[in-house]
């Protein structure tokens, strides 16, 4: 009887399934992020920080609709030195349970990126995914650093020597084409790469006649996501060689086989945690197995790439 094996290696990590907590979704404290680990997450992407502590925007930030979930947030954070201290006791009860520890950051101007990825580094995560396409502070911060290959190879150089621990760059959907954006940071020493963010989008109230978030213009999530990632990922994947992190809009086992087919090493995890709680992530990786299963594939291998031959 074939019994498939889920387990997986990325940059020398062995993990026991492929799924990943992604960025944004309760990775704010430590107990937080030790339950997602307890729950059947692999590895735990923290809450994107920068260089200072941000309130983030006014509610409403976060709205649900049919099809996914639209949220600005702000980019909320205590900032990264005040970010250190949690990091430190996340990645103690990560290292207990054999799941590593993935910080995010993120920075208003390329040299903050620099500095802020060296005060993170001193958490020692096992990773640092560098956030350069967050899409709900753009009007603050101006055009996101992903929007093209000249400045997102510039982020990554400056993050490449400002550390020495391996670093994924987190891409944006919203691009002409993604696969020389993630060429330009490959080049310039990113070691992954996270594939998507967030979709810039709106929704808007007919009765009041104005948008429904406060910031009028937020992230979409969710399962409305999920086709524009696949996509994505299989775009990076002929591309480059590095390992890709593909997130966005999975919620199944079904989803998560696609999205290794596309070309994914891991799989991240993120609005479905918030509709339907830390499970998710024990569900998924059965529904997974049980396709595998059916489907005569014996290890995650089998899987990857599939859809790219």
């Amino acid at each position: 009887m074939l019994t498939p094996e889920l387990n997986c290696s990325f940059l020398g990590m062995n993990l026991t399934n492929p799924l990943v907590l992604a960025s944004g979704i309760l990775g704010t404290s430590p107990s937080l992020m030790e339950r997602m680990a307890l729950s059947g997450a692999a590895a735990i992407t923290s809450k994107s920080c920068g260089p200072e502590a941000r309130a983030g925007h006014p509610n409403p930030v976060t709205v649900a609709w049919d099809c996914g979930v639209l949220n600005a947030i702000g980019l909320t954070n205590p900032g990264a030195r005040a970010e250190v201290p949690l990091l430190r006791e996340t990645k103690q009860r990560l290292a207990a349970l054999g799941v590593p520890l993935f910080a995010s950051i993120f920075a208003p101007r390329l040299e903050d990126y620099g500095e802020v990825a060296r005060i993170i580094a001193e958490a020692e995560p096992d990773l640092i995914e560098v956030n350069i396409s967050c899409p709900n502070v753009a009007s603050e911060f101006g055009t996101p650093f992903s929007a093209s290959a000249e400045s997102a190879a510039a982020v990554t150089r400056t993050v490449r020597k400002a550390v020495n621990l391996p670093i994924s760059i987190k891409l944006a959907p919203n691009v002409p084409e993604i696969s020389l954006i993630a060429q330009a940071v490959v080049e310039e020493g990113a070691d992954a790469i996270t594939a998507i963010n967030t979709m810039p989008a709106m929704l808007i109230d007919a009765t009041a006649a104005k948008p429904v978030l406060s910031n009028r213009t937020g992230g979409l999530s969710g399962p409305a996501l999920k086709p524009i990632a696949l996509r994505c990922v299989y775009e990076i994947a002929q591309a480059v060689s590095v390992p890709i992190i593909g997130t966005g809009g999975l919620s199944s086992g079904i989803d998560a086989a696609e999205m290794l087919m596309a070309g994914a090493t891991l799989v991240g995890i993120g609005s479905v945690v918030i509709n339907d709680g830390p499970s998710v992530f024990s569900r998924i990786c059965t529904e997974l197995a049980t396709f595998m299963k059916d489907n005569g594939y014996a290890q995650l291998g089998d899987v990857r790439g599939k859809a790219l031959t």
